[in-house]
């Protein structure tokens, strides 16, 4: 039975890695152990089919170590043990396990001195947060790299190699992809390249040629094979932005019936990441400090609908559009934030002040370095004046709160307030 085209396109060297070139580009973590070929256990985590058993194929194949792949929660410690004695006959061996985070304590015992003896290069792939899931003595054994989703410039590259190469890809089909199709193979996969070439073997392997011996792959066929619908089929291809587009500004603009048509198009596409995405960002960017208790509740629905999963996660989010598109709007933190950042982008930083230093190591009195810090919650209502900002930045003020409702208001008054006692606490 042939492999599947995801399994077959797997990178035989690290130069044949697409994306994370955060972690693979030349001069990066992950390629520097192996040009050098120090290689140290990792795990790396992110979201499905965006390269993380690809990264291993990969750096096995640098290296021309023995590669083998286990599952930590269906294989077995006897599985482990064939491992480690092939690694004891041959050499190193890299061992690719994946939901490493469903790994037992029996199993990781087994592992500890294996890994310790450099025998077996354990490269762990999850979804999970590792710092969280992962048990204790396998990560402090670990570097711990976060893997990436996939560009839509990656995807694309992807997908023309699979769609190119005879030897291992779909090269000697002569198939042709319409670029409207291309994008919404990108598009409706998510990054998870692993589901975009799954998409595309079964559409070039199920759409009969035509006379002239060409296979050609429209819209209609991806949309069959990837199971979701394009938003539009518009010319450009910016009809899913256009519409995410409008989902926002409609809410932003406080258009409820508008809001929840453009959510009804992203629901129809099958689109719960981006919604999902979308709406956390409103949440924030748009409702902010306005009511911070709506913004909490969108929140919650959300994360309702990423469980729930289709059709019953239209419910929440509807709910989560509704209250968002209904209530006051501000975008003060936003702004007070990204001005913030515009200074220190352009240099304005300046010394953190000596008595807020970090004063918990020895010698740190010698250098007067927290010092004279004042602790607030020594002094009625748990404040005093003092100095927080550089030298050069004293008196800057980057929250500028509009005050469109009781919730800002109050902030804008408490801010007002703690203000004006800490330069009238200063000057004296």
């Amino acid at each position: 039975m042939q492999q599947p085209l995801a399994f077959r396109m797997r990178p035989r060297t690290i130069e044949e890695v697409v994306g994370q070139q955060h972690l693979v580009g030349e001069g990066k973590i992950i390629h520097r152990m192996v040009t050098a070929k120090m290689l140290s256990s990792m795990i790396l985590y992110g979201p499905p089919g965006t390269g993380k058993t690809s990264i291993a194929s990969a750096i096995a194949g640098s290296t021309k170590y023995a590669f083998r792949i286990l599952n930590a929660a269906t294989d077995s410690k006897k599985d482990l043990q064939i491992v480690a004695e092939e690694a004891k006959m041959s050499g190193t061996v890299v061992l690719l396990l994946d939901e490493i985070h469903r790994l037992d304590k029996t199993k990781q015992d087994f592992l500890l001195p294996h890994l310790e003896s450099g025998r077996i290069v354990l490269i762990g792939a999850t979804t999970e947060n590792p710092y969280l899931s992962i048990l204790p003595a396998i990560r402090s054994r670990s570097q711990i790299f976060e893997v990436q989703p996939l560009s839509e410039d990656d995807m694309k590259i992807a997908i023309q190699r699979a769609l190119t190469d005879k030897d291992r890809g779909l090269g000697n089909f002569d198939a042709v992809l319409d670029e409207d199709a291309e994008r919404q193979l990108v598009y409706a996969t998510n990054g998870d390249l692993r589901s975009a070439l799954n998409g595309l073997e079964l559409a070039v392997k199920s759409t009969l040629p035509s006379e002239d011996g060409q296979i050609h792959i429209t819209l209609p066929i991806i949309e069959e094979t990837v199971q979701r619908k394009a938003l539009t089929a518009d010319k450009d291809g910016d009809g899913h932005y256009d519409v995410i587009s409008a989902l926002q500004k409609s809410i932003r603009g406080s258009d409820t019936d508008a809001a929840l048509h453009y959510l009804a198009r992203l629901i129809e596409a099958g689109d719960l990441p981006i919604i999902s995405r979308r709406l956390r960002v409103i949440a924030y960017e748009d409702i902010g400090l306005a009511n911070p208790a709506v913004a909490a509740r969108a929140i919650t629905a959300i994360d309702t609908a990423e469980k729930l999963g289709f059709p019953e996660a239209r419910i929440p989010l509807a709910n989560a559009v509704i209250e968002l598109a209904l209530s006051p709007k501000s975008n003060s933190a936003y702004t007070a934030v990204d001005a913030a950042l515009a200074d220190v982008r352009k240099g304005g930083t300046g010394d953190v002040p000596d008595h807020l230093k970090d004063a918990h190591y020895k010698g740190a009195e010698k250098l007067g370095h927290g010092v004279d810090y004042v602790y607030p919650h020594g002094y009625p209502g748990d404040w005093v004046p003092q100095q927080y900002l550089p030298d050069k930045l004293v008196g800057k003020h980057y929250f500028d709160p509009a005050g469109n409702s009781k919730v800002e208001v109050a902030y804008k008054d408490q801010y007002q307030k703690l203000s004006d006692a800490q330069r009238k606490g200063l000057k004296k």
